[in-house]
């Protein structure tokens, strides 16, 4: 496959779940059966929810505002001081009856790369620590990272460390229901500065 492509929310799913093998569901599948000559999807119709979960309360409108599909124009900082952009999609969506989300981040294939890149996140709501907790997994590079925190005024701020060992801050910013910023930041001298490595701009779709 070469070049930008659009997916639609369903096909992006199975796409995602052909080439990963995450187990997102698409939410025109969600809450339906699966099939008894399909015992292969049957794990897949069953983790999708349309709602949250009524345990999760007013904590769940912190992320609920992101479900459905976004457009996204990826950003990357390097440490040579270049700057590469991509395009892509975001996907988000209820799963474990309620009580987590799903992500799926894709960029497009490009000239120097063929093939698209997918990463995946769980995050829900610990009722113990009263923070956001998520998982983040990329296979393809074989990147495993998680970070912890919630609302701090009209920003998402998650708070991690990084695989190098250096505390990562991921934010969501500028929330709108048709539009957020997603920054990545790393700091390397103990929370005094941090440097801006990714800034991804998504808008809605449909």
């Amino acid at each position: 496959m070469t070049g930008h492509r659009r997916f639609s929310w369903s096909q992006a799913c199975g796409l995602a779940l052909a080439l990963l093998g995450t187990p997102f569901v698409c939410v025109g599948q969600m809450n339906s059966r699966a099939p008894t000559d399909a015992p292969r999807d049957a794990m897949i119709r069953a983790l999708g929810a349309l709602n949250p979960h009524p345990s999760i309360g007013d904590e769940a409108r912190t992320f609920d505002r992101l479900v459905g599909s976004w457009d996204c124009d990826y950003t990357f900082y390097l440490d040579d001081g270049s700057v590469h952009h991509k395009s892509g999609e975001v996907l988000f969506g209820w799963v474990l009856d309620g009580r987590a989300l799903q992500d799926i981040w894709i960029t497009y294939p490009t000239d120097a790369q063929k093939d698209r890149t997918m990463g995946t996140s769980i995050r829900f709501f610990d009722t113990t620590l009263k923070q956001w907790r998520v998982l983040f997994v990329s296979p393809r590079r074989g990147y495993v990272v998680t970070v912890q925190g919630g609302l701090e005024g009209d920003r998402i701020v998650l708070r991690g460390t990084d695989v190098d060992g250096y505390p990562i801050r991921w934010s969501f910013n500028e929330i709108k229901p048709e539009s957020f910023v997603w920054r990545g930041e790393k700091s390397r001298d103990d929370g005094k500065t941090w440097k801006l490595e990714e800034e991804h701009h998504m808008k809605r779709r449909g």
